[in-house]
């Protein structure tokens, strides 16, 4: 008995390389890193940072909320003293009432370092580095340095000169960055995980001696631009802070490691 022959069809198939792209969790933004000459130190150094993840926006009162809402120890009549003075989220109505003094969608301020930091942890996050937030900071909407633009160092002027408003404004109100950024500039000010790190000592026989273990310090080190008085401010201003402190124009975002998984 005979039988149909059938034409044989041969497959050629061809593995080609695929790039795979890196699915960033939601309300982040992927940065790439680089290096770049710091505001502290020597001209001639140069700080490198990896790739990383960092919230595109402050966290809020609302998700400051739902977080102590979660693990009481951080609410206003429960934390220790040690992590966050008295005056912890004094403009909340209580431990777990935001009330009429701030708006859910603001920045959450009055919110000391160690909170900011536990916050971050229970996120699978962290705080961002000094380095990382410098590396963002120098970013206007076009360019991922814009340090040689006067007009832009007087836009973040402008912001130091005016008073806190008397209920802070939501995130987001600002530019975004070249990073797609929100608020690093004309918001609030806010923690890093190593704030206290480029201090000298201050004491006037030892002022070269670097103490990473003081929270209060005399000065930083020698700045490689002595125009840019918006960065003598930043450092100033995380020279008098001590980890449990708490400012009304003080909140934080989060950070997390590129390649993984948050």
């Amino acid at each position: 008995m005979g039988y149909l022959k059938r034409p044989l069809i041969f497959m050629l198939v061809i593995w080609l390389p695929m790039e795979v792209s890196y699915a960033q969790p939601t309300g982040m933004s992927a940065i790439t890193g680089g290096s770049y000459v710091p505001f502290y130190g020597s001209d001639t150094a140069v700080v490198t940072v990896d790739n990383f993840l960092i919230d595109q926006y402050p966290v809020t009162n609302e998700e400051f909320l739902e977080f102590v809402k979660k693990y009481p120890s951080w609410q206003r009549s429960q934390v220790k003293r040690l992590f966050a003075e008295e005056a912890y989220l004094t403009v909340w109505e209580s431990d777990t009432v935001l009330g009429n003094a701030v708006l859910p969608q603001a920045p959450v301020t009055y919110v000391s370092w160690f909170a900011a930091k536990h916050y971050c942890q229970c996120q699978g996050k962290r705080l961002p580095t000094m380095e990382e937030w410098e590396f963002l900071a120098i970013a206007d909407k076009q360019r991922s340095d814009a340090r040689e633009d006067a007009t832009f160092h007087q836009a973040i002027l402008q912001w130091y000169e005016q008073p806190a408003p008397k209920v802070l404004p939501e995130v987001g109100n600002t530019e975004k960055n070249y990073w797609g950024v929100y608020d690093l500039h004309g918001l609030v000010w806010e923690w890093v995980l190593n704030f206290n790190s480029v201090m000298i000592t201050g004491e006037s026989r030892n002022d070269t001696a670097l103490d990473r273990n003081l929270y209060c310090a005399g000065g930083a080190l020698a700045s490689t631009d002595l125009m840019n008085y918006a960065a003598f401010m930043r450092f100033a201003f995380r020279s008098s802070l001590k980890a449990s402190y708490t400012l009304k124009n003080l909140g934080f975002r989060c950070a997390g490691v590129k390649d993984k998984e948050l």
